[in-house]
This record gives structure tokens, C-alpha cells and sequence, in this order.
């Protein structure tokens, strides 16, 4: 009798260690990927020193894309797994992106300042079609909407600039990987405000409609032009100084009338 209680007491410990026991028939409809965003960097270092920062220091990524003749893809961070790239982020009111964001560093020194001004570095080729690659696969498996392809400047804009005016965005959108302005729109609508300038209430409220945290105070204030230099760097690269203008006025509402 003691005998077959310790066999017992043995089968319900065996029981309780291995977990609960799951029934798995009723699978619910109602769910997407936790993944809702690819937010896309620069490393500003060396591939060696790059693959070192994220590996084994206080930052990391889901992805990195060397800049060796093949564009090598790194896999750092399995998908499930969060990765430590956004920092302190914002993007259509949604906080922290770390949670929700799949992180692609790609090896570029960024830029370096001259006597003559501020030289960017351009991005490979082959950086660029492995770019492409890798943005299509995550896209598709996780049904990641082509407007939540972003830059770093984008969820950051008030300290991050990467990744950059040379970086291809309007390449992207033509594969379906980000969005783009119409030309011919913007050049009809450019037209109306150049006679007529909207208020800073007004950028605000559409750059804020696009994704951009941007305070609504109604006022050209330093954070408002950081995300009006971010916006027009990512779709007006050739001058991004934060200056409210007929052409930035004319691409973001464009943007916002796109579905």
C-alpha cells in the first residue's frame, strides 16, 4: 500500500513538473504578429566594431547587413526575441518601440563634418538589394504594412538622425517596402501653398497624423522643427533644415490623403 501511494505521489509530481496539459482545437481567428514595425539604422562603426556593439554591448538588433561585396544579413536576435535598437521612441502615438519593432542595422559610418559642411556616406549596392531581400521576407511573414517601415530619425527624431538623406526610401516604396508622394500631386498642391502657407498648428497636426510625436503647441519651437528636418530628410532629402515651406506642406498632406 505505501508502495503504490509513492508510485501515485511519484506520477502527480511527474505530472505537475512536466506543465499544464493544453487543448489546442479551438484556435482563435483574432490575433496578428506582435511585430508591427521595421525601423531601419546606421551603425556609425566598422563591421567588426558593429558586430561587437550589438552582440556584446548595452545595444542590439534583430538584423545587421555587413558592408562586405555580398552585403552579408546577420541574424543577431531571433524575431520573438525583443532587441535593445529604439530607445526611447514614438510612432503613431505607439511608445517604446522595442516591444513592437523589428531592428535592421546596416554597417555606414553615417557622415563627417568638413570645413565645406557635412558629408554623408552612401549606402553599397549590394547593401541596398540585401536591404530589399530581408525587408520583403520580415514584411510578408509578419503583414507589416508598407507605412510602418520607418527610420530610426523617424521614431527618434529629436536626437537620432540615421539612417540618413542617402538612404534610398524612395527606391523602397517602389518595391512596396514604405510609402511615397505622388509627384504630380505634390507639385498641384505645392502650387496652392506656395500662395498661401499653412500655420505651424497646422504642420503639427499633420505631421502627427503621419506618425510623427510632434507637440501641438501651435508654435515653430525646437522639437517641432527637429520633426519637420526628420519628415523632410526622409521624403525631401536634398534640404532638411526644419523649415516649414509650400513643398513640405504639399508632400505631407499628399502622404495623408494616400491609402
Amino acid at each position: 500500500m505505501k508502495f503504490l501511494t509513492l508510485v501515485v505521489s511519484l506520477l502527480l509530481l511527474a505530472g505537475c513538473a512536466s506543465g499544464p496539459r493544453f487543448d489546442t482545437s479551438h484556435p482563435s481567428a483574432n490575433f496578428d504578429s506582435r511585430v508591427q514595425f521595421v525601423v531601419v539604422h546606421y551603425t556609425n562603426a566598422s563591421l567588426e566594431r558593429s558586430l561587437q556593439l550589438l552582440t556584446h554591448g548595452e545595444v542590439s538588433a534583430h538584423y545587421l547587413i555587413g558592408d562586405d561585396k555580398g552585403a552579408t544579413i546577420y541574424k543577431l536576435v531571433d524575431e520573438n526575441q525583443r532587441a535593445w535598437h529604439a530607445g526611447e521612441s514614438e510612432w503613431q502615438s505607439r511608445t517604446w518601440l522595442n516591444s513592437s519593432s523589428i531592428g535592421i542595422e546596416i554597417v555606414n559610418p553615417g557622415f563627417r563634418d568638413t570645413p565645406t559642411g557635412r558629408l554623408w556616406y552612401p549606402y553599397s549596392e549590394a547593401q541596398v538589394q540585401s536591404l530589399i531581400v530581408l525587408l520583403k521576407d520580415i514584411s510578408k511573414r509578419n503583414g507589416i504594412s508598407p507605412r510602418h517601415i520607418i527610420g530610426h530619425s523617424d521614431i527618434a527624431p529629436l536626437r537620432k538622425l540615421d539612417p540618413g538623406p542617402l538612404f534610398p526610401w524612395k527606391r523602397l516604396a517602389a518595391e512596396g517596402l514604405g510609402i511615397w508622394p505622388n509627384e504630380q500631386a505634390v507639385a498641384s498642391r505645392q502650387v496652392q501653398f506656395a500662395a498661401e502657407l499653412p500655420s505651424i498648428g497646422w504642420f503639427q497636426e499633420e505631421l502627427a497624423r503621419l506618425g510623427y510625436a510632434t507637440p501641438q503647441t501651435g508654435e515653430l519651437d525646437v522639437a517641432t522643427r527637429h520633426v519637420l528636418a526628420a519628415f523632410q530628410m526622409h521624403y525631401r532629402p536634398s534640404r532638411f533644415d526644419g523649415t516649414p515651406d509650400a513643398q513640405t506642406a504639399a508632400m505631407l498632406l499628399v502622404l495623408n490623403q494616400t491609402k
